[in-house]
């Protein structure tokens, strides 16, 4: 059985369907669903079973050997405008730790989310290697709470037969509906489109950045997804791979080319209207991110994310635009 937390969220319910679309269905779910519109992540997935956050530590699982092939902690607070750092300690980094010991002790691979939130403002650049880990600096108590995990984890002796924190950069895909302003530009500039015939986009506060121009290194969901399990399986073979990696395609792209990849994919002229940023944001926003994937590149030779107008194109074309916009519907 694999374990998935976070399985209602984005990723994890888009990891949830890749799983299946291998046929791969003995999955145990970790997640919460609360008031909102999760459960329709899951609503055409198929596994074996689910459970509350909490109820994992007790869970018989653990109790028959080698039962568990593997977990995926996808579960966190995502939102990197949350300020509680309490509610993000004990959630992101703490939740994190324990299962990271937990695993160890029965030895199960382990792949969990960490950020490219920790690389703050770039000074350090974006490469995922351990000796420039402790010199990071997040611009927010998001990323500080990843930051935490990826610091501890490095200087724990006992760790699960492989392992990997994967730093997620900016991904956009199906499922992410229900994340509010927290759902990508694609999504976003989509709805804008339908609404008004327009995507807003935020003006510059920097300067050497035009409004529209500043760059993020942008992901696509199901390539992610499909890393991961690529790089559990790698690490099943060759532990010695286990380690932080950076999950982003290794190329910056400005947000006016994901807004005009998003009027093409729907063969529209591209209309970019551009506002000010919210005063609050400003101090924590990042002008430019981009992945250093040579370690994945090592580790997985063979893999190849997908470009970005492709990557929009398939979001656009068969999930945004149609009547059954979710995964396995």
């Amino acid at each position: 059985m694999i374990i998935i937390t976070g399985a209602a969220g984005f990723i994890g319910s888009v990891l949830v369907h890749h799983f299946n679309s291998l046929g791969v269905t003995d999955l145990l779910l970790v997640d919460e669903f609360e008031s909102g519109d999760k459960w329709l992540n899951l609503r055409d997935a198929q596994f074996a079973g689910m459970i509350h956050p909490q109820e994992l530590w007790d869970h018989p699982i653990w109790k028959k050997l080698n039962a568990v092939k593997g977990v995926f902690h996808m579960g966190a607070i995502s939102a990197t405008t949350e300020t509680d750092m309490d509610l993000l300690y004990d959630n992101n980094t703490l939740y994190t730790n324990l299962l990271f010991e937990l695993c160890a002790k029965k030895k199960v691979p382990l792949v969990y989310a960490s950020s490219a939130a920790t690389y703050g403002d770039g000074e350090q650049g974006y490469k995922d290697d351990h000796k420039l880990v402790g010199k990071l600096k997040p611009l927010n108590k998001y990323g500080w709470s990843k930051q935490l995990t990826d610091q501890w984890v490095l200087k724990q002796k006992l760790t699960p037969p492989c392992w990997f924190g994967v730093k997620f950069f900016n991904v956009f895909g199906p499922n992410e509906y229900h994340k509010g302003s927290m759902s990508s530009v694609v999504y976003h500039g989509f709805k804008q489109i339908k609404a008004d015939g327009e995507i807003k986009l935020f003006k510059s506060h920097r300067e050497g950045y035009a409004d529209g121009g500043q760059k993020r290194d942008f992901v696509y969901a199901k390539h992610v997804c499909r890393a991961m399990v690529e790089l559990m399986a790698a690490g099943k073979k060759k532990p010695a791979l286990s380690g932080l990696y950076n999950l982003g395609t290794g190329e910056a792209r400005t947000f006016d080319d994901l807004a005009k990849a998003t009027f093409h994919a729907l063969g529209l002229r591209p209309k970019i209207k551009y506002i000010d940023m919210p005063a609050n944001l400003r101090a924590q926003y990042q002008y430019f991110t981009e992945a250093d994937m040579a370690k994945l590149k090592k580790a997985l030779p063979k893999f190849k994310f997908r470009a970005l107008e492709e990557a929009v194109t398939d979001y656009v074309q068969n999930h945004l635009d149609t009547a059954h916009p979710y995964l396995g519907e």
